[in-house]
């Protein structure tokens, strides 16, 4: 009996002892095929939201963590300042428009004083042409004596009274055309002004709309700085909406990337749900590493030189289930890539 009971415990021993060099083995084969870090964090989308004017806060429609379509209305600031704006651009409008319309109007009837004064000259040349020619057969007439010098001194009168109509009609015209010119300036003039107030009316227009500060995407409200009464300027941040598409960033050591390609599968495993394991592939590679994008890089041209194994930043795109808790921007992650 004895006997019996050794025999099954190096049994079992034996069969422990072959598990674990099995389970060792397949670790061992896996990990020369894997790639892992634990320089790993989820990243997502974040939206800043800031007002576009100076103004005070009317009303905050959102709290902290609440999910927010795009479009959705978040804050509103006081419309009391560019409400009184939007009036007065609209009545600058009314008048510049009135103006213009009058302009037009003294224009064209500018232009028809015109049109008359040439008519009138033309009228007059035609007198004057023919009170010329019949001067010059009354000077013929008279030196032959056919005529009396009377009847001579009516035709030469006659003919310095057509050209001093003619003399006056032409002036008149080119008062006329001198009018028709400051008629077209002056509608000009109203032109540019209506455009002017249309500008000022549509940047009026602008502002109160912007008196509503709307969602500028789907997400999660986040850091919410801002409260009723606050008095806000262009920039500042009222609050950051996290988008819903996550994904990973890994810090890969560059000697690990010589066999990581876009497409690999990857395993994640998100510290704060140890139970969980995600699937996701490699999306892509940054052309550099981390460092050299900081804000001060390295300069390894000067002073003394120590070589260091740099980071390269691997973006990988995850395969969440529907139910998956929530995965928050900064939270740690150890991905592990399939390489071979």
């Amino acid at each position: 009996m004895k006997e019996k009971l050794i025999l099954v415990l190096r049994a079992f021993v034996a069969i422990g002892l072959l598990v674990a060099l099995g389970w060792g083995g397949k670790m061992f084969f896996e990990s020369r095929g894997r790639e892992s870090t634990d320089d790993a964090f989820i990243e997502a989308h974040v939206m800043q939201v800031s007002p576009k004017i100076s103004e005070k806060v009317l009303s905050v429609f959102v709290d902290d963590n609440q999910i927010v379509k795009r479009g959705d209305l978040l804050v509103e600031l006081d419309p009391r300042d560019t409400v009184a704006l939007v009036k007065q651009a609209k009545a600058n409008l009314d008048s510049a428009e009135a103006k213009l319309a009058e302009a037009k109007a003294k224009l064209a009837a500018d232009q028809a004083s015109l049109a008359q004064a040439r008519a009138d000259v033309n009228e007059s040349k035609a007198l004057a042409d023919n009170a010329g020619q019949e001067l010059t057969r009354s000077s013929s007439l008279r030196q032959s004596g056919a005529i009396a010098q009377r009847e001579y001194d009516q035709t030469l009168a006659g003919e310095l009274s057509t050209n001093a109509a003619l003399a006056s009609k032409q002036q008149k015209a080119i008062a006329a055309e001198a009018g028709v010119n400051i008629a077209v300036a002056a509608v000009a003039s109203s032109e540019a002004w209506g455009e002017q107030s249309r500008a000022l009316l549509d940047t009026a227009q602008l502002r109160m709309d912007n008196t509503k500060i709307l969602a500028p995407g789907d997400g999660r409200i986040t850091r919410k700085n801002v409260e009723p009464g606050n008095f806000v300027q262009p920039g500042n941040a009222l609050m950051a909406i996290v988008g819903p598409e996550v994904w990973v960033v890994a810090n890969f050591k560059e000697t690990q990337l010589a066999r990581m390609r876009p497409g690999q599968r990857v395993d994640v495993r998100v510290d704060s749900y140890p139970d969980l394991r995600v699937r996701g592939k490699v999306d892509s590679i940054q052309s550099g590493t981390g460092s050299r994008f900081s804000l001060l890089p390295p300069e390894n041209a000067t002073g003394n030189y120590v070589k260091v194994v740099q980071r390269v930043p691997v973006q990988i795109t995850l395969d969440l289930p529907a139910d998956a808790p929530l995965m928050a921007p900064g939270m740690s992650v150890s991905p592990s890539v399939l390489v071979r």
